[in-house]
């Protein structure tokens, strides 16, 4: 729980794929074990080593579909051609236990998030360049080539809102983007005003 006077905050954590978006946030939540992060539900089908409850909430598109009629969630979107959606009823459970609650989601969700949560942190993993990016997509060895090649073809849009986050760290070492996730997260609970650098230059690079 959130010991301190404050009110829980809502954090974003959004990238393309391949930034290592989820290899940060896991990192840090085992760093700040008061953050909970929020399940999402999707269509796509389970990784190896993926659990459902523990990683997503695997469901059949129909029954997402239905999810969405029922207005069960707080954001969904399309990406890659799967469904992603968060909870209204978990997100606003965890809050209301004084908990931090972080969100791993995707641009269009974020975009729904900040309507409804204007006091939300939002922060934009980027990686360091085009070819690392896809040198991170190959070694998953998990997709077939053209999952990859939409990845990398999607990742110009993605990339395109980094500048709508609050906050921009870019994934080149390791240590060094989780030092600045955590430092974000630490100001952000405080309360405390906290500039980053935008990286204008570098996703020019990456929409080249």
């Amino acid at each position: 729980m959130n010991t301190s006077s404050q009110e829980p905050r809502l954090f974003i954590v959004a990238a393309p794929s391949g930034a290592g978006k989820s290899s940060l946030v896991n990192a840090l939540l085992l760093r700040e074990p008061d953050i909970s992060l929020s399940i999402s539900h999707t269509t796509r089908p389970p990784r190896v080593g993926e659990e459902y409850g523990r990683h997503y909430y695997f469901v059949e598109r129909q029954a997402f579909e239905q999810e969405i009629a029922d207005g069960i969630f707080l954001e969904h979107a399309v990406v890659h051609g799967n469904l992603y959606g968060t909870s209204c009823r978990t997100v606003d459970a965890l809050l209301a236990q004084g908990r931090d609650v972080l969100l791993e989601i995707d641009w269009q969700g974020a975009a729904q998030v900040r309507r409804n949560h204007p006091d939300c942190v939002s922060i934009f993993i980027l990686p360091p360049s085009r070819p690392e990016l896809e040198r991170r997509l190959r070694g998953r060895a998990s997709d077939s080539e053209e999952v990859i090649a939409r990845r990398l073809f999607n990742s110009r849009e993605e990339i395109s809102h980094a500048p709508e986050f609050d906050h921009v760290v870019v994934n080149d070492h390791f240590d060094e983007a989780l030092e600045q996730l955590q430092t974000i997260v630490q100001a952000a609970r405080g309360r405390q005003p906290l500039q980053l650098p935008r990286h204008e230059t570098l996703i020019e690079a990456l929409l080249a």
